[in-house]
């Protein structure tokens, strides 16, 4: 066939693709597997960030603990609405029990920081002055002169950050930041719920606009290039792996796999951030006119996989017995070794963050929780199935935010 009637037989199969997701039956109203409603995107006012800050300093205090600093990163702008980005220059978050937050940086950027973040209060440092000197004077400021008590680090510190802080604080005590910032981020906010929905529409419109430009012959970095191009028309960055025939038997893909041919899988999984928030899907198809049936009874499989993982969430339901309702569907089909990873993870400003759907998760689930479940089997030297959909944990149980592909 010419290269004009591929892409129009390619196109065919995109069209059937996106025709089984439409005409999926409708949800039953007793179900727990909603569709997504539609929310209009919210913005992140100051308010959002004074509430954040709040529960911060709350969380502190329930700890027993004076004082988060953090660098520049996910929980740096989580906490104040701006990344600044991390270099050899300090920046830093310093955040009281008690008391208005202060931000340590070059004094250079005092004024690009201010414009763009939340905190008011900025202390900058000279070039050629001890930037963890002026870390040690606010924090003595900030604890009316106290010389000691315990700071909690956000986790992602440079390492030498940490051992200059230590050397300047020698009264203080310091201990990791990441259940106080793990905790505040796993429990999402309508406005953040929002921002989700938003960048899930996005990429599933993207992902269906490049699966219908598939063509015989262009390779996998061809196709994530339209991918990406397709996000940013609608107005959000993104991109993700494309992964043709065996490729797609590696759950992470490789550097570039073969050209598409006919009657092959493609596997896609991608997202884009919207206002920060970020998107995580997998869809896997067949391209050309009829799937194998080896293919249809391995993607079936991983679709009730999915299915028995979903049905079960609900509040109060421990992480790893998610893992382990879907792995048991696989398993009992004989395709247990071939499920090779977790089933799922939190979702959010991070394409992966806590709560993580794997055995030894004990965490229970509970309600405004964001997260994937994508259970996959793959046979190395011939093709994998992964399906992907972010899902948010409600007071009945499990809505999927994306609108998920329906059995083949």
């Amino acid at each position: 066939m010419r290269r004009r009637e591929l892409m129009a037989a390619g196109a065919a199969v995109i069209a059937d693709w996106r025709l089984r997701i439409a005409d999926s039956s409708p949800p039953n109203p007793k179900s727990t597997i909603r569709n997504p409603q539609s929310a209009q995107e919210p913005s992140l006012g100051p308010e959002v960030f004074q509430r954040r800050l709040e529960r911060a300093r709350a969380d502190l205090q329930a700890r027993r603990l004076d004082l988060l600093i953090a660098t520049p990163g996910t929980n740096y702008e989580y906490l104040t609405g701006y990344n600044p980005g991390r270099s050899e220059r300090l920046i830093a978050l310093l955040l009281p029990v008690a008391g208005a937050p202060a931000v340590v940086c070059p004094a250079f950027e005092v004024e690009r920081i201010k414009r763009h973040s939340a905190i008011t209060e900025l202390h900058g440092w000279d070039e050629q002055d001890d930037p963890h000197t002026l870390v040690r004077d606010t924090v003595r400021r900030l604890r009316s002169r106290s010389g000691s008590g315990t700071i909690a680090l956000e986790s992602s510190t440079a390492y030498q950050t940490f051992l200059r802080l230590g050397r300047a604080l020698p009264g203080w005590k310091f201990v990791d930041a990441a259940p106080l910032t793990e905790r505040l981020r796993v429990i999402k906010s309508p406005e953040e719920v929002a921002l989700l929905r938003r960048a899930i529409a996005i990429t599933q419109d993207a992902m269906a606009a490049t699966f219908a430009q598939l063509a015989v012959g262009t390779s996998e970095v061809q196709v994530a290039q339209a991918l990406s191009r397709e996000m940013e028309q609608r107005g959000a960055p993104g991109g993700g792996l494309v992964q043709f025939g065996p490729s797609s038997a590696l759950p992470h893909g490789g550097p570039a796999g073969p050209v598409l041919a006919r009657e092959a899988v493609v596997l896609i999984d991608c997202g884009c951030r919207v206002g920060g928030y970020t998107s995580d899907i997998t869809r896997t198809i067949w391209f050309g006119d009829h799937p194998s049936d080896e293919f249809r009874n391995v993607f079936n499989l991983v679709h009730d996989a999915q299915t028995a993982a979903m049905e079960l969430g609900r509040s109060g339901t421990p992480c790893e017995e998610m893992d382990r309702a879907a792995r048991k569907v696989i398993t009992a089909a004989g395709s247990g070794p071939f499920f090779t990873h977790r089933l799922g993870h939190g979702l959010g400003m991070d394409g992966h963050e806590p709560e993580y759907l794997v055995e030894g998760n004990k965490t229970r689930l509970e309600p405004a929780m964001v997260f994937t479940i994508e259970p996959g089997i793959y046979q190395l030297g011939k093709f994998g199935v992964r399906i992907e959909d972010d899902c948010l944990m409600t007071e009945s149980g499990v809505e999927v935010l994306s609108q998920r592909a329906s059995k083949l």
